[in-house]
């Protein structure tokens, strides 16, 4: 198990290193300031220090309907301004020009002078979203849920320590406490960073991330000597002190996307939730691929000298580069 784990890297290579994390939505809050006027607050994505070409469009009835040029924060591109809207916004159409030609998101939120909130999630394939006349419901867990879904799957320094751990852990229930106990670490970290008990400067937090990949690269290839080591005996113990950090990670894009002030919990939970599906899905997908090239192994194994050198071998340039590519990435962004 532990040889086709590792074959399934070869094959993910090329698409690992072309990703670190890759949420980086745009966000739009629609704020009601009396019954015809609307403050918006448009961020959008910065592309090679250049704004994202995309736009926020308000209904045909508002004044402006687009905004100023936007300015640079240091992270993203920043647009306020208040627009006159007579009519109201019910059964207008919101929609971000560009959006489809994109591979990002954009988040949503109108507030309502009742306290009503809602808060949609724009997509390429979905870039407009008509206003109902009544505001709220489901829709900020199911919009954070899709969030946390998608960041899991494209954060791939959080889905490469997910896989390390797979190929240290050859115990099915150490294996299975392990990612429990990441599982919990990093909620904890996300919950607390999230609601603002806990504050971290993101590029260390990133930093160290890789390290635990590192980490795990070398006590898998240390586990070839045939002495159990302590990150095989008590994997959830590494798995609980890294998942700390992840969480933290996790936690910093949260905050570009933003809480909705009335729905904090809701989306949180949410949010969380949706992580967790995202990487039980990973893993789920990473077994299955697993089992299916158990016969075709034989076969890529025999390419190789011995069945350790196949195995020392993927792991140090499959784990350990990649995450060591990414440490001296963000390292130097310090």
């Amino acid at each position: 198990m532990k040889r086709l784990l590792l074959a399934l890297l070869l094959v993910l290579l090329p698409a690992i290193q072309a990703f670190g994390h890759a949420l980086e939505p745009g966000f739009a809050d629609i704020r009601q300031l009396t019954s015809q006027t609307w403050q918006v607050f448009w961020r959008k994505p910065d592309v090679a220090g250049q704004p994202m070409a995309i736009a926020l469009q308000l209904p045909a009835t508002c004044t402006p309907q687009t905004g100023p040029e936007p300015l640079f924060d240091g992270s993203a591109w920043i647009s306020v301004w208040v627009a006159d809207c007579p009519e109201g916004l019910a059964d207008g159409t919101v929609s971000i020009e560009g959006l489809s030609g994109q591979r990002t998101d954009v988040l949503l939120r109108l507030q309502m002078q009742s306290g009503a909130t809602d808060t949609i999630r724009l997509t390429p394939d979905h870039p407009s979203h008509l206003i109902p006349a009544q505001v709220g419901g489901w829709s900020v867990f199911g919009s954070y849920l899709a969030m946390g879904f998608e960041h899991i799957l494209e954060g791939w320094d959080h889905l490469l320590f997910v896989f390390a751990l797979l190929v240290l852990i050859r115990d099915f229930w150490r294996l299975v406490g392990a990612i429990t106990a990441f599982t919990v670490a990093h909620s904890i970290t996300l919950a607390l960073a999230a609601l603002g008990h806990l504050s971290v400067p993101g590029p260390p937090v990133e930093a160290i991330i890789a390290l635990s990949i590192v980490f795990l690269a070398v006590e898998a290839l240390k586990s070839n000597a045939g002495k159990i080591r302590l990150s095989e005996r008590y994997p959830w113990l590494i798995a609980f002190a890294f998942g700390l950090l992840h969480g933290l990670g996790f936690a910093g894009a949260l905050r570009e996307i933003g809480l909705p002030e009335q729905d904090i919990t809701t989306a949180l939970l949410a949010f969380n939730l949706g992580v967790e599906a995202g990487q039980l899905a990973f893993v789920g997908v990473v077994l299955i691929a697993a089992m299916t090239l158990r016969f075709a192994l034989p076969r890529v194994a025999a390419h190789w000298r011995t069945p350790g050198d196949f195995t020392a071998t993927a792991i140090s340039y499959g784990i350990g580069a990649v995450a060591i590519f990414w440490f001296v990435e963000r390292v130097m962004s310090f």
